[in-house]
């Protein structure tokens, strides 16, 4: 087992080495010059196009709600831990660099949104299915039959095996050791109870996880955010020096301070590109599993939604996050992880850590909703969808199971196929991109129904 424990690690050093952060950082870049910066330029207009109540058109469920399912499996332990980790590895440079990999992947969840719209079928049971393996197989498979034959079958097989580590046990198990430490809930009663809840949701289909996230989401967001807003004010006058270390430590190395010991800025970059990917998800391919169910006729319209994901996640949360704990000084505490965050909290308000545990709990639960689509999706395309059954029953087990034991070895085989699976959805983002750009200069050229076939 310390042997097979080992090769995973060495396996994963190497997927989550600098040749897999540089790919994803030039296929962002490739899409946003590709693409004209429209999506920084284009934020305005996708606000309003979120909030205007959605368009009538062919799906399953409100583009709204596709993007917060999407959120729901995005918005987790990432905007928590991962920020804090990313913080206490690199220093508080690695913000930036989060930042940064953020508005690159801004135009990689524009470009994952519309080719999931674009090549998106109707399964057995009349719903639209989509995502990565679809606009592989329909859009790279129709250029290069070979290549996207192969591509298509590999990433929902390493989707669906990763979704029950990084998308279900590791999402237990974060949550129950949390109710433990800082209320004293038994492991095992966290376990059952989310289990429970998660099958009461999933049962109900895309429909009932989209009206629980539709719900849920916004509101756990906008809490979070303003008990990170109380930390900032009750420290304004720290943030100023604040901005400024995130900027002076982007380009140069950070000395040792406290329990803090001191980090490069290759650190800074390694650790801020890596830990804001895991976060906002960028470039992985599964959120636009969840666009490819929005009721649209366009795909640059769900593209534009789409991309505000990372904007929320990344940009507001994890930047609310981060500034917390370099304003309060808990950066040079020593700690990580979550405990580096709910150190932060605590050092300003009294009940700083039980907010911090809520959070992590909240965004844990909606984080297993999200990714049971996803995994459901796979094994559909994959199996068929008899096959859909079965996958709920095993993914319901595993909540309980992941909530009891410690998953080490687990959480290194999920992060390692959660970047494999970004392997073939950087490959066909990267060759079906031109049919972005055509598609959106389509679109603002006034074509709004333009296809991908006439693109082409």
């Amino acid at each position: 087992m310390e042997s097979f424990s080992a090769f995973v690690g060495a396996v994963n050093g190497v997927v989550w080495g600098p040749a897999m952060l540089t790919l994803i950082a030039l296929t962002g870049v490739f899409l946003m010059v590709g693409l004209a910066f429209y999506p920084l330029r284009k934020i305005g207009y996708a606000l309003r196009l979120l909030f205007s109540g959605g368009e009538a058109g062919e799906g399953d469920i409100p583009p709204f709600k596709a993007l917060m399912t999407a959120l729901a499996a995005t918005v987790g332990t990432g905007n928590i831990a991962g920020v804090a980790t990313a913080i206490f590895l690199g220093g508080p440079g690695a913000l930036f660099y989060m930042w940064l990999i953020a508005l690159i992947g801004m135009a990689t969840k524009y470009a994952e949104a519309v080719l999931a719209v674009s090549y998106r079928e109707v399964d057995e049971d009349g719903l639209h299915v989509g995502g990565p393996m679809y606009y592989l197989k329909n859009g790279v498979g129709k250029r290069f039959p070979l290549l996207g034959g192969i591509l298509a079958p590999l990433f929902a097989i390493f989707a669906a095996i990763a979704a029950f580590g990084i998308g279900n046990m590791v999402q237990s198990n974060s949550v129950a050791h949390a109710l433990t430490s800082t209320f004293g809930v038994g492991e095992i009663w966290t376990g059952v109870i989310m289990a429970v809840i998660v099958a009461l949701v999933i049962i109900g289909g895309i429909r009932r996880i989209a009206d629980v996230a539709g719900a849920l989401v916004p509101f756990m967001m906008v809490a979070y955010v303003l008990a990170a807003l109380v930390v900032l004010v009750l420290n304004i006058g720290a943030i100023p020096d604040a901005i400024a270390l995130v900027f002076q430590h982007a380009f140069q190395p950070v000395a040792a301070a406290g329990g803090f010991a001191g980090a490069t800025v290759a650190a800074a970059i390694r650790f801020g590109i890596a830990r804001g990917v895991f976060s906002n998800e960028a470039g992985m391919g599964s959120a636009p599993i969840a666009h490819a169910a929005a009721k649209t006729n366009s795909p640059v319209r769900q593209g534009h939604i789409a991309m505000l994901g990372t904007f929320f996640d990344t940009i507001i949360i994890c930047s609310m996050t981060g500034l917390a704990i370099i304003v309060t000084g808990a950066w040079t505490s020593g700690e990580t992880g979550a405990a580096l965050t709910t150190t932060a909290f605590a050092n300003v308000l009294p009940v700083g850590a039980e907010i911090v545990t809520i959070a992590l709990a909240i965004f844990a639960f909606t984080t297993v909703l999200g990714w049971s689509y996803y995994g459901e999706r796979c094994i559909e395309y994959l199996f068929g969808i008899r096959a859909i059954i079965v996958f709920r029953v095993l993914w319901i087990v595993a909540i309980p199971v992941g909530a009891m034991f410690e998953l080490n070895l687990i959480w290194l085989i999920a992060d390692t196929l959660n970047a494999l699976m970004a392997i073939p959805n950087l490959i066909g983002l990267i060759i079906l991109g031109p049919t972005v750009f055509q598609l959106t200069r389509a679109y603002w050229a006034g074509e709004r129904q333009a296809s991908p076939e006439a693109a082409e």
